[in-house]
């Protein structure tokens, strides 16, 4: 058995299933290696699809996928969804090829300083020495994923090709998750109890199954309120669930929402800050006198922490306040953000996935998608573009059974539109909805917030401008292999929707705004 043939298996040893892969020469025993059925192999066209759909793969399975990129470039490609993958605390095990030991000293045009580039945004990083350590190696990698780290293991062209001897059976190591301790849960039950405006803040994993169901029984048990940041993990949404309010993107409106508390409780997440800083506006989001108490850290078990608190305040049996059912007929007429919410939640089947990166259109989707029906809602945590299709790709190869609706910008659905290219290929049920209005729309609005002028000149908005040429986003899907349909009402957007839910695989839909 070579180094690569031991990397695959200690991969499956280690209960990672698949593989995004984009390789190049150094990769190639690594890609013989794939033949093993054990591990699904997927081609990206682009490495940030690759990292993407790994990012969106482990949301939904919570264990991590593993990338295969090509030397320090194709690392250096698929950066920017590693980024957004550590933000939100996504493992993933990224293999990245790298020349021959020996090799290295020449110099050639590919080489570069692999770990210098990894070390930003992953958090283990390490370049195996020999074809026998791979798979020692390749199971601590998979163990700091599974703790929701990013992993960076770098594989020389020697180490993949030489003989490995006999490959040792190594343990695979479960995630351990602990409690927060006692004395932090006694001071919030207290916070709770004594009836001063309180906001329970949650991220991480607390936002679905029993943590949600525990959140609602605190909030109805205390009469508290519980939100979400602007931008989350993963959240199970719609009716039948315990709702969670979101605090605004705005600056402004997201001081004046939390202006009335006086406490605010965190569960695997932090106090709300602005996105960015603004001329005259504040960083810190919370009013003066407002107390911070963390109820759960990021590294805690929330199911735990919360179970402690619901017990502290007797509210275990206290019945949870639900999400209706919206009954709200389809929308009619002109397509703007609250006619495209409607929409959605008319349409949208029971069980699916909303991968959510639409920056302009989509902001009013949450508060009017609440009585949907039930589904995941999945969220840009980092902030960097060309998210959303590689996201939904790995969402939906996780999850074949279930629809996948991924709304997006143009602007930001051009870094890596190459996603619909393997989602034909591998037939995926993934629904993409394209936001087309010709422009980066966001910025416009950044301008003016930035203190930059009221709006952009000519030659400022040409840098904002994407509709000279106007791109052809229905030619662009067919041409990957994806059915697509451009539509400008309200009607045809919702029956759009539903049609595409009776579809086997992917679908786009160009929404002309």
């Amino acid at each position: 058995m070579n180094g690569a043939e031991s990397l695959v298996n200690t991969l499956a040893d280690q209960g990672v299933e698949v593989c995004f892969a984009n390789p190049g020469t150094s990769e190639m025993h690594f890609l013989a290696a794939l033949e093993n059925p054990r591990i699904r192999s997927v081609l990206c066209l682009f490495e940030g699809v690759a990292t993407g759909a790994a990012d969106g793969w482990a949301r939904m399975k919570d264990k991590p996928a593993s990338t295969l990129l090509h030397l320090g470039p194709g690392l250096a490609n698929g950066l920017a969804n590693i980024h957004n993958a550590k933000r939100a605390g996504v493992g993933m095990v990224n293999i990245i090829g790298e020349h021959a030991a020996s090799h290295l000293k020449y110099d050639a045009p590919l080489t570069s300083d692999i770990q210098g580039l990894a070390r930003p945004l992953c958090h283990w990083v390490r370049t195996t020495d020999s074809s026998e350590s791979i798979a020692t190696d390749t199971a601590a990698a998979v163990a700091k994923a599974n703790e929701g780290l990013v992993s960076a293991l770098i594989l020389p062209g020697d180490a993949s090709w030489g003989e490995a001897g006999e490959v040792p059976k190594i343990a695979k190591r479960e995630p351990t998750r602990r409690a927060p301790p006692a004395d932090k849960v006694e001071h919030i039950a207290k916070v709770l109890a004594s009836g001063e405006p309180t906001l329970i803040i949650f991220g991480g994993k607390s936002m679905r199954g029993r943590s949600l169901d525990l959140a609602g029984r605190v909030a109805a048990n205390t009469g508290c309120r519980i939100a979400t940041q602007f931008f989350s993990v993963r959240i199970e949404r719609g009716a039948g669930r315990t709702p969670l309010e979101r605090i605004p993107y705005a600056v402004n409106q997201a001081v004046a929402f939390l202006s009335a508390f006086k406490h605010i409780v965190t569960v695997e997440t932090g106090e709300p800050i602005a996105f960015f800083s603004y001329p005259d506006k504040p960083s810190v989001l919370k009013p003066a006198g407002c107390q911070v108490h963390e109820l759960v850290a990021k590294d805690e078990d929330s199911i735990l922490g919360l179970e402690m608190l619901a017990e502290a305040l007797g509210a275990l049996k206290t019945e949870p306040v639900l999400q209706a059912r919206s009954e709200q007929a389809a929308p009619q007429g002109t397509l703007n953000p609250v006619s495209i919410a409607h929409a959605l939640s008319y349409a949208m089947p029971e069980n699916c996935i909303l991968v959510d990166e639409s920056l302009t259109t989509g902001r009013e989707s949450m508060g009017l998608t609440a009585g949907a029906r039930p589904h995941d809602t999945i969220q840009n945590m980092g902030g960097s573009i060309g998210y959303g299709t590689p996201v939904a790709t790995g969402a939906a190869m996780a999850c074949p059974d279930r629809r996948t609706f991924c709304m997006v910008g143009d602007g930001s659905a051009m870094y890596t539109i190459q996603s619909l290219w393997t989602q034909a290929r591998e037939g995926l049920p993934v629904t993409t909805i394209i936001f087309a209005n010709n422009s980066y729309a966001i910025l416009k609005a950044e301008y003016s917030n930035m203190g930059a002028g009221a709006a952009p000149g000519p030659r400022a908005l040409s840098m904002i401008d994407i509709g000279n040429p106007t791109i052809d986003w229905v030619a662009m899907a067919k041409s990957m292999g994806v059915p697509a349909v451009s539509v400008e009402t309200a009607e045809a957007f919702t029956q759009a929707m539903i049609d595409s839910t009776r579809e086997a695989g992917p679908v786009l839909i160009e929404v002309k705004l």
